[in-house]
């Protein structure tokens, strides 16, 4: 799968936000290992804490349909600096991947990779609970 495209389908899916408080509208592409794209949007509530980012909200969607391999996700949002996942978001990424490519946008399409492990250091994550 192109970048570009992955790219595209993660600003797409940040039309479906729904960010009425925050006014801050997040779209995420996560691309599985069998190369299927799962979209996710962020999703805010009144109450705050029932909110979930378009990152996990991908992820959810994805696991929900049975996938649990990921090899790369690309993120969008309206800020003029690339788009960071929050710190709950990059603990869901390494969780099911210890390596996945994270795509992190600007409006014009311009991009910034770093893998999970260098976004989550010394994180928190299965391989070191399995042993």
């Amino acid at each position: 799968m192109k970048i570009q495209s992955l790219i595209q389908q993660s600003f797409e899916a940040k039309k479906f936000s729904y960010s009425p408080y925050s006014k801050f509208a997040v779209g995420a592409a996560l691309l599985c290992q069998d190369g299927t794209v799962v979209t996710g949007c962020n999703v805010e509530n009144a109450a705050y804490a029932p909110a979930i980012c378009a990152e996990r909200c991908a992820y959810t969607k994805a696991i929900s349909m049975g996938q649990k391999e990921f090899k790369a996700i690309a993120i969008s949002s309206n800020l003029d600096d690339f788009i960071a996942p929050c710190g709950v978001c990059r603990q869901t990424m390494v969780e099911f991947s210890e390596d996945i490519d994270v795509y992190m946008t600007k409006p014009d399409g311009t991009y910034k990779m770093m893998k999970i492990t260098e976004l989550l250091p010394h994180s928190f994550r299965p391989s070191r609970l399995l042993q």
